[in-house]
């Protein structure tokens, strides 16, 4: 028996790298998942590799959060569970005064307002079934100030959306927390460069980068019944990064 049998999970960024882990976990722990993406290829090919369905997500349309919800509903009857991981990163790394306003945009579209439109689109029928839980992939830099205006304000504010949304829906039996991921071995990770990477794995006390099946545990853990009482807690998953 697995802590996810007979759930329905939805999984945002679900194509590739912690994404991709969460799909095969939920998957192995007996959930069916709902895999969406914008990357199409891949996410049909991890759909079909973990017997699951794929459907392709831009994270900041309504419309497109709306047709998911629906087919989750319409196929399996239930929305059991929501992991808002989709994400982009600040590639410039710039801070108030260099980034563009663009850029800025670009980032608090994707990592906040889809993080707010997911949760809008899975409450109402989680709300409805009286049960459900929803995980927001924050990172540490929603915990502290560094580089990067655009990405931690983005951050920061799924930290702040995660307690709001806890607090709201709490009475529904629907819980939310969020995860703060450090240094990941995902592309966001190793798109950083070499001496960026080493530089950042030094400053971590367990002297190693995280692996994604090990932040994806800890979602399975905030999806299953074991987390029955854990709503609006900030889990940081990042070898102790965050006390340096």
């Amino acid at each position: 028996m697995g802590k996810l049998d007979g759930k329905t999970i939805i999984i945002t960024g679900g194509a590739k790298g912690q994404g991709a882990a969460e799909v095969k976990l939920a998957t192995a722990l007996g959930a069916q998942v709902v895999v969406t993406d914008i990357l199409e290829e891949e996410g049909k090919k991890i759909a079909d590799e973990t017997g699951n369905v794929y459907l392709n997500l831009d994270v900041t349309s309504p419309e497109q959060w709306s047709n998911v919800a629906e087919f989750t509903l319409n196929e399996f009857g239930r929305i059991d569970g929501l992991i808002n991981n989709a994400g982009i990163d600040q590639r410039n790394h710039g801070g108030v005064v260099t980034t563009p306003v663009d850029v800025f945009r670009s980032v608090i579209e994707v990592n906040q307002v889809g993080t707010f439109l997911g949760m809008n689109a899975v409450a109402p029928a989680m709300i409805s079934q009286k049960a459900g839980s929803i995980v927001n992939i924050s990172s540490v830099a929603g915990m502290r100030g560094l580089r990067a205006v655009a990405y931690v304000a983005s951050k920061w504010a799924v930290r702040g959306m995660t307690k709001t949304a806890a607090a709201e829906l709490g009475s529904s039996n629907v819980r939310v927390n969020s995860i703060h991921p450090g240094a990941i071995e995902t592309d966001m990770l190793f798109d950083l460069g070499e001496d960026s990477i080493n530089w950042l794995v030094s400053k971590v006390p367990m002297q190693r980068s995280g692996t994604p099946d090990e932040v994806g545990e800890t979602a399975m853990f905030l999806l299953s019944d074991e987390a029955s009482y854990i709503s609006g807690a900030e889990i940081v998953v990042d070898g102790a990064l965050i006390t340096r």
